[in-house]
């Protein structure tokens, strides 16, 4: 039997942290081991309990900033969900700046029935990636008027790159674009190639093309 994904929760809100943990309670394969309400205490229990993933708000006490993001940064191996109220581009830019491996970001609305939330948490603990499609349409937008990189991509490279920016595996991708992997498999290659990646580790390419996507589409 698998040992459980450990999980440190973090919100200010005490009803929030509740119903993030009651959600999860259920959850196959999830053990919620601390629940914490600023920065410091959850910089605290991610250093003395080593959890797999942190499902963190973005802002909490001290500053209501940015808290969310410092144990992204000083916990680089650490799986870390992101849950935020709004869409924000540069909190999710902020996120994957080393790489999209092990994180996600998702809009609390989503997270209400928990299914969402504990798929998300399994597939950041796995070492994938989550983001929310409102997210990814945000960032879209916010980098509409920008010289893109993706100008050589035909239209339905860009469609497989955009599921790819979910952190969809092949597999998913030709499911949800009703083509074969294989074929999946070749608009990936030619991504690689048009992108310049192609002498990159395939997950590496696969990070680097999604961040492409994120910051240039």
């Amino acid at each position: 039997m698998e040992p459980a994904i450990r999980v440190v929760l973090a919100d200010d809100s005490y009803l929030v942290r509740e119903a993030l943990a009651h959600v999860l309670e259920d959850a196959d394969g999830i053990e919620v081991v601390a629940a914490c309400g600023d920065r410091d205490a959850l910089l605290r229990a991610v250093e003395a309990g080593r959890p797999d993933v942190v499902v963190t708000d973005i802002r909490m006490p001290p500053s209501h900033t940015d808290e969310g993001l410092t144990v992204a940064a000083r916990h680089p191996g650490t799986g870390v969900v992101l849950l935020s109220q709004f869409a924000e581009a540069t909190y999710a830019l902020a996120l994957l700046a080393e790489g999209s491996a092990r994180r996600g970001y998702l809009l609390k609305e989503r997270v209400a029935d928990g299914d969402e939330l504990a798929d998300a948490i399994r597939r950041v603990a796995a070492g994938g990636s989550v983001i929310d499609p409102t997210v990814v349409e945000g960032l879209v937008a916010a980098n509409k008027a920008r010289p893109s990189r993706l100008d050589a991509l035909t239209p339905r490279e860009l469609e497989v790159l955009g599921e790819m920016a979910q952190g969809k595996a092949n597999a998913s991708i030709a499911a949800k674009l009703v083509l074969s992997e294989r074929a999946i498999e070749k608009h990936t290659n030619s991504i690689f190639a048009k992108l310049g990646l192609s002498e990159e580790r395939d997950l590496n390419r696969r990070v680097s093309a999604v961040l492409v996507y994120l910051q240039d589409h």
